[in-house]
């Protein structure tokens, strides 16, 4: 018997009818794992919050049928669903930092969902489960981890707070947004490996949202696969990724970065459409390769390929098949020449606390190197001393043989353009009070003067270099989905015409595809202007499409330095190999 069972399901916005989701269908079986993915946008948030009877302001469930566990969501009344929330089903949020409440120590932030949904239940009785279920998810359970706020954690141990949170009252449903973005493969892997035992032990249902194809890869038993409000194609695990036949479908899985370097990432041109402004047809014909009259006409009927893959496409009998293209070997830059950044003899301090030692790296003219390592290896706190925002360091950072002041304030204005800085969060970086226009104009403005005409067709030309719509310069940062906001991030710093960027985590929270685009219009950028990159990332696999050579951080040494063939093949260090062996990959 199914947990969870969505019918014909449509989200639509409240003012002007404009429909979000639509036609949404899938069940779930105690136990199973269903993974949801798509670009940002595509309606999987709304989906996995629908599960909870909750959706966004100005958004209402216009038809069809939701239950979890015989319950019916839709139209139940707030007393019904907060009794259901916690208890039936569950969520893990994308951001345990912003989730958890600061102010509250971690045993009764569990606590809190134990007693609402068990007040019968003894304080005794409480707390022994809250040891119980911290030790199901790799925590310590000892009075010192207990006393312990959010803020004493690292990101790995936050998120295993907020499933234990999820988990404490054993729900039958479990719906996780994302838990593993911007994590290290080590603690991802981790992560994972809780949420995949808690869910075979317990039978728990769980929705899996996610835009990684290589972590859905290793969990779901079955993939749903969205695009512009619609499930385009749904299956078992092996049917999707191995023999996928909607050609988003396809082309999601050739932007999947390989660890093993066999096959160039492959990006999708044009952009999903906004909800307001989907074809009349397939919503993907724009951007597929197969699309012929009829695509752009209806909309294709869901039609059976066998009892569990079904597919949403007018040309599922010949659609053609994406060959691999083999990866082109970026060598190594010659350093004959003055390197463009030089960091000689670099330790770091966090007041009395050190946390750099003895980093040496130099990166020449249209190189990239990327820097790898585990949460708290030190790789942010670099690349903030080489922007200019941390300077509590000793030691030298030179461009082009010259020493920078340590503050951003203290180097020159041409220093400043030119060394660019991308941070991961877009929500913490962009100025929710300036539409994006204003965004990106004011760095034509600050180093170029450019204004009015000249500096919108600009703009346009970096919307369109990070795949982004021209209309988007009206929009506010709090009208965009976080991956949307990265590529607004992108294109700032580009209009800055840099020779060196400095790119922390930037495609955490990017699609597969917009990050294979985002790659691919780096690569042209080297190719074109020699602009130099530290890459720094989690994501190991994704090295091996863009980056020259490697610096492998741990604990704020660095441990393995080299060519990214040489360091990925032969692997000298324990530490690279064990996070070579946590990288996921689909296989």
């Amino acid at each position: 018997m199914s947990v969870v069972k969505l019918s014909n399901v449509d989200i639509a916005i409240t003012r002007g009818g404009i429909k979000i989701v639509e036609k949404i269908s899938f069940e779930i079986q105690s136990g199973q794992i269903l993974g949801l993915v798509g670009e940002s946008g595509s309606g999987k948030t709304t989906v996995s919050m629908a599960l909870l009877g909750h959706t966004r302001k100005g958004a209402v469930i216009e038809s069809g049928s939701i239950t979890i566990d015989g319950h019916e969501i839709v139209d139940a009344s707030d007393s019904q669903l907060r009794s259901l929330r916690g208890g039936t089903i569950a969520y893990v949020p994308q951001d345990p930092g912003t989730a958890l409440n600061p102010g509250l120590r971690i045993s009764k932030q569990i606590l809190e969902s134990l007693e609402k949904h068990q007040p019968d239940v003894g304080h005794e009785v409480h707390m022994a489960r809250v040891r119980e279920i911290l030790t199901e998810v790799a925590l310590p359970s000892d009075e010192d981890f207990l006393k312990r706020y959010p803020h004493q954690l690292s990101g790995g141990q936050q998120q295993r707070v907020a499933i234990a949170i999820a988990f404490a009252c054993r729900p039958k449903v479990i719906v996780c947004d994302e838990p593993t973005t911007g994590l290290d493969v080590t603690t991802q892997s981790k992560v994972l490996a809780t949420i995949r035992a808690l869910c075979r032990e317990h039978g728990v249902a769980a929705l899996y949202v996610s835009h990684d194809l290589a972590v859905v890869s290793e969990l779901a038993d079955n993939v749903a696969v969205m695009y512009a409000g619609r499930i385009v194609e749904s299956g078992t695990r092996d049917e999707i990724f191995f023999n996928s036949i909607h050609p988003y479908t396809r082309r999601l899985i050739r932007a999947l970065p390989d660890i093993a370097g066999r096959n160039q990432i492959l990006g999708i041109s044009g952009y999903a459409p906004m909800p307001w402004d989907r074809p009349s047809g397939c919503a993907f014909a724009p951007r597929c390769a197969d699309a012929q009259s009829l695509c752009s006409q209806s909309v294709p009927e869901i039609t059976k390929i066998s009892n569990s893959h079904n597919v949403n496409c007018h040309r599922h009998k010949d659609s053609t098949k994406i060959v691999a293209t083999a990866r082109v070997e970026r060598e190594i830059v010659s350093s004959s020449t003055q390197a463009l950044l030089g960091i000689d003899g670099l330790n770091g301090f966090y007041g009395s606390r050190q946390v750099l030692f003895d980093t040496n790296i130099h990166i020449q003219p249209g190189e990239c190197v990327a820097l790898v390592g585990e949460s708290g290896s030190g790789k942010t706190t670099l690349s903030r001393c080489i922007g200019g925002l941390h300077d509590d360091y000793e030691g030298q950072i030179s461009y082009f043989g010259n020493a920078l002041g340590k503050h951003a304030l203290e180097r020159k204005k041409e220093e400043r353009r030119d060394i660019q800085y991308i941070f991961q969060s877009p929500y913490a970086s962009i100025n929710p009070r300036r539409p994006i226009g204003a965004t990106i104009s004011r760095q034509l403005e600050l180093f170029y003067g450019m204004k009015g005409s000249a500096a919108d067709a600009r703009i346009k030309e970096l919307l369109d270099l990070v795949s982004l719509p021209h209309a988007i310069v009206t929009s506010f940062p709090d009208q965009l989905s976080g991956g949307e906001r990265q590529r607004v991030a992108i294109a700032r710093a580009l209009a800055a015409e840099p020779k060196l960027l400095v790119c922390d985590e930037i495609t955490s929270a990017l699609d597969v595809s917009v990050q294979a685009s985002v790659i691919e219009t780096l690569k042209n950028l080297q190719e074109s202007t020699s602009v130099a990159l530290l890459f720094v990332t989690h994501n190991l696999a994704l090295t091996r499409s863009i980056a020259n050579r490697v610096a492998v951080m741990r604990k704020g040494t660095i441990v393995e330095y080299g060519g990214i063939n040489d360091v990925f093949n032969s692997p000298k260090a324990e530490y690279t190999n064990r996070l070579l062996q946590h990288t996921p990959t689909l296989k």
